[in-house]
């Protein structure tokens, strides 16, 4: 809530200064908020959770070389969750619909997580919740999070679309079961492939902050009243301030947390970090109507979902694998590649598909 205080001195002192220069402030004061708090914090939780033992279980069939990372404290998403969550609290309206959306969303996916987590660590086995347990629970949180979407847009005739075509399309709220059943899919597929994706030290965290940083682009054109300025296809939204703000504290806490996370990593995220974080992507995405902008930003995600799934696939049909192992990074490291290689490569490609993501729009 420090954005009416910093507001209310501004006033006081007759210091002059424009809608845009405030919001700027806010989202640089809101990533330094959540990176200082990561940092701060993470120390402190690695140490906790070491003392708790609460610690990675390493794949039997999974590479070799994964079998020195065993000990290593997880559910480290902990420290991105709050690092993120007491920065929007601080930084934004939390009485805001479109932030009490995103709230919801991050504590929900996240309580679905540390369950995962708890009974791994627990029966010391990487089963965790059931498919099943898990894909209920996922759908029991997604459609609260859809219902709260609709009411936000409840007064609104039509739901825009803006895909890379240059030019919008529009579903009439008649087809409202399309967008929904759209939206469960955005939702509740980007939590499940960013979860797929964190499997190496570092791997899924900077192609988050890289997403993050592609949506908070999109959140600032929008906020925007003289947007055609930009000559882009992109709606002005009132609410896109506070998402820009969300957006930048979410990269401040991933930042935060890959000081730890990479090679060697100190730490691992967890499903309490993968399965939120996706998932609050997702959604962010939807409250701009960036839905297919953040499929395209979304790529290395995507590619190793359909990893799995050709492998699955394939294998059932031919009883033939296509890789050495799925997801796609195990099969580059079954190659010999060292992990560094893999993840800095990952990288690049993630960054490549947020510029194409961005020249699209």
């Amino acid at each position: 809530m420090f954005d009416y205080f910093i507001e209310y001195l501004l006033t006081k002192h007759n210091i002059q200064i424009n809608y845009l220069t405030l919001l700027q402030l806010q989202t640089i004061a809101s990533l330094l908020t959540s990176f200082i708090i990561s940092l701060y914090i993470g120390s402190i939780i690695i140490k906790k959770l070491k003392k708790l033992k609460i610690t990675q279980i390493i794949r039997k069939h999974g590479p070799k070389s994964h079998l020195k990372k065993q000990g290593t404290p997880t559910m480290g998403g902990i420290i991105i969750l709050l690092s993120i969550i007491i920065s929007i609290l601080i930084w934004t309206n939390p009485s805001n619909t479109h932030v009490l959306c995103i709230l919801l969303t991050l504590s929900g996916y996240a309580i679905i997580g540390f369950i995962d987590d708890y009974k791994k660590i627990k029966h010391k086995n990487t089963h965790g919740l059931s498919g099943i347990r898990k894909y209920l629970l996922q759908s029991i949180i997604t459609c609260a999070i859809i219902y709260n979407i609709l009411y936000i847009s409840k007064n609104s005739e039509k739901i825009m679309l803006l895909p890379i075509i240059q030019k919008s399309i529009v579903i009439p709220q008649n087809n409202i079961w399309l967008y929904i059943i759209m939206m469960y899919i955005i939702i509740v597929g980007a939590s499940n492939a960013v979860n797929l994706t964190d499997g190496l030290d570092g791997l899924t965290t900077m192609p988050a902050i890289l997403v993050a940083c592609g949506l908070s682009i999109v959140a600032w054109i929008s906020s925007h009243k003289n947007i055609e300025l930009f000559n882009a296809y992109i709606p002005y939204l009132v609410h896109a301030n506070n998402i820009m703000v969300i957006c930048t504290a979410i990269i401040g806490a991933g930042l935060g947390f890959l000081w730890f996370n990479i090679y060697p990593a100190k730490i691992f995220m967890g499903d309490v970090g993968s399965l939120p974080i996706g998932a609050t992507l997702g959604t962010i995405s939807i409250l701009l109507h960036q839905e297919i902008f953040f499929i395209i930003i979304s790529g290395i995600f995507i590619i190793e979902t359909i990893s799995i799934i050709l492998q699955i696939g394939y294998f059932k049909c031919t009883n033939k694998k296509i890789f050495l192992m799925s997801p796609i990074h195990h099969h580059y490291e079954l190659k010999g590649s060292p992990e560094t290689h893999i993840v800095i490569r990952f990288w690049i490609i993630s960054f490549i598909f947020i510029l194409i993501g961005l020249i699209s729009l």
